[in-house]
Formats: structure tokens, C-alpha cells, sequence
């Protein structure tokens, strides 16, 4: 039987980045909110002993994609501890939307929704606890989707507090260009050294990306479309780029202005969610076992 799994984006409604660890990673401070817009996975179980993308993800080798990485890690850490169905494995094809590079955790949330879904699907009991602690090892932002609640995060951004920030309408828009993270990570002129500050002292203020800057340098596209869309609403980058997001308090003023958006681009709206369309998913299909 298929099953449809939601692998909702996120935005980073703010990010300041707060020192640099020796192994590379960046601390920071950053609120995130899902979407109620993203990929979605369609995930056949069987009794094959093995996972198959049927939809190859163009770019991505299918050794190298998160959704094959995140399906054999949670076989393999599920066989170890002797709570796997004999053959378990399963077929996924994904109908993508996000766009890679965007900024909008779709990689991420792929595997997360890969984490969650088989570990239903193949009845291994993990609890979210555990699939946060396999998601680390894939990505920063992989846990954000596991846990499935708004969340000011610190740390590398997997020390998460729930918060109820207001559920906006957004404006998503993608320039056109791909954005390396570790290229903007990189950048030497990437602002380092934002203070540390309580969750109620960034909540309190005009939220920030200490991304933008280095990215808006380097990439004219993403300047001139956030000088356009300032013009209509507060916006700003998401991530590391390269999608931008402008914020409206009605879901009719933000398609206004998407319906004039340059035809150079790509965009969308959504909503802003504080509970994950994911969790949203896996709660129905558990409440009919």
C-alpha cells in the first residue's frame, strides 16, 4: 500500500550566527517555522530487504541523496538493536518542490519524513528522542523536523525550545541561483560574533539574518529581489539563501503580490505552522491503528 508522507519547508524567520567551533560548525541563535507547503514522499513498504528511490532527484546521486541515507541508517541502527521486520524495505518516489540550495531545509526535512514515516511503517518503536539523535548525524536541521514544533534553536541548532511565534502568510521566492551553504559558511566576511541573547530579547526585536549580508554581496539576484520585495513587506533571506520570504498578515495580500512578482523568478505562498505538517500526518494515520 502507498502512503503519502509531507516533507514540509521550514524559514528561519531570524538567524544570527554566534562564534565557530573547532570541527567547523557554526553556533548560532535562530527561530524556525514550517510551512504548510513542501516535498512529498510516497512510500511503499515491502518485504524486498532493501529501500529504492524510484524518482531520482536530479543532481543527486541516489547514494548521496537524505533519503536514502536516512532510510539505511534506520535500518541499520534498528537491525543492530534486533527490532527490524524480517525483509523489511520499501519503495520511495518523491514529488519535489523545494528547490535545492533554497534555504528551505528540503533535504533535510526529506529525511526526517524518511526517519519518521519508516520507522512507522517498519514498527521499530523508535521514539522521537532517538530519531533526533540519528538525524544529527545527516544534517544540523534534520532534528528541527523530527521534533516537529516551532522552535528557537541554539547550538549547532539542535538544542530546541518550543515557541508559538504568530502563524503569517509568506511570499517564498527563489532567484534563480543555487547557494553552496558551506560557500557562505566559508565567506570570511561572514558576521561571526553576534552576542548571545535571551529568547525573549530576539523575539522583542525586528528579526535579522546575519547571512544576508554575505549573500546579497555575492549574488546580485538575491539583493535585487530583496530591495523588491522591501518595497511591498519586511523581508528577508531564509538560511543561507537562496530563497527570500516576505511577510503578510493575509494569505489575498501576499498572492497580490506574488502575481507581480518578475517573471525571473519562482515563488510560492504558504502559510506559517507552529506543528509541523508531518507530525500533523503520522497523528491521523496513527489514530486509525
Amino acid at each position: 500500500m502507498i502512503t503519502s508522507w509531507p516533507a514540509p519547508a521550514k524559514l528561519n524567520l531570524f538567524l544570527y550566527i554566534t562564534g565557530r567551533l573547532i570541527n567547523g560548525y557554526h553556533k548560532l541563535q535562530t527561530l524556525f517555522q514550517f510551512l504548510d507547503y513542501g516535498d512529498t514522499l510516497y512510500i511503499t513498504p515491502d518485504q524486498s530487504g532493501s529501500v529504492t528511490l524510484i524518482t531520482p532527484v536530479k543532481g543527486i546521486a541516489n547514494k548521496d541523496n537524505l533519503i536514502i541515507r536516512a532510510a539505511k541508517l534506520l535500518y541499520q541502527t534498528a537491525l543492530e538493536q534486533n527490532n527490524l521486520p524480517v525483509n523489511a524495505g520499501a519503495k520511495i518516489a518523491i514529488e519535489k518542490r523545494l528547490p535545492i540550495g533554497g534555504g528551505l531545509g528540503g533535504g533535510s526535512s526529506n529525511a526526517a519524513t524518511v526517519l519518521i514515516a519508516l520507522n512507522y511503517l517498519w514498527c521499530t518503536g523508535f521514539s522521537f528522542d532517538t530519531l533526533a539523535e540519528l538525524g544529527i548525524q545527516l544534517g544540523a536541521d534534520v532534528p528541527i523536523f523530527i521534533r516537529g514544533f516551532a522552535a528557537f534553536a541554539q547550538g549547532i541548532g539542535e538544542q530546541l525550545k518550543p515557541v508559538n511565534p504568530t502563524e503569517k502568510w509568506y511570499l517564498v521566492v527563489h532567484p534563480g541561483v543555487n547557494i553552496s551553504t558551506s560557500l557562505v559558511f566559508n565567506d570570511p566576511q561572514l558576521k561571526r560574533n553576534s552576542p548571545v541573547r535571551s529568547q525573549e530579547e530576539l523575539l522583542a526585536e525586528p528579526f535579522h539574518n546575519d547571512c544576508e549580508a554575505v549573500v546579497r554581496k555575492r549574488f546580485y539576484e538575491v539583493d535585487e529581489l530583496i530591495s523588491w520585495l522591501l518595497e511591498y513587506s519586511p523581508s528577508r533571506l531564509t538560511g543561507t539563501g537562496a530563497c527570500v520570504f516576505a511577510e503578510f498578515n493575509t494569505e489575498s495580500a501576499a498572492r497580490q503580490v506574488l502575481e507581480i512578482t518578475p517573471k525571473c523568478v519562482c515563488g510560492f505562498v504558504a502559510r506559517g505552522v507552529n506543528i509541523s505538517p508531518l507530525h500533523s500526518t503520522l497523528f491521523r494515520m496513527q489514530a486509525y491503528l
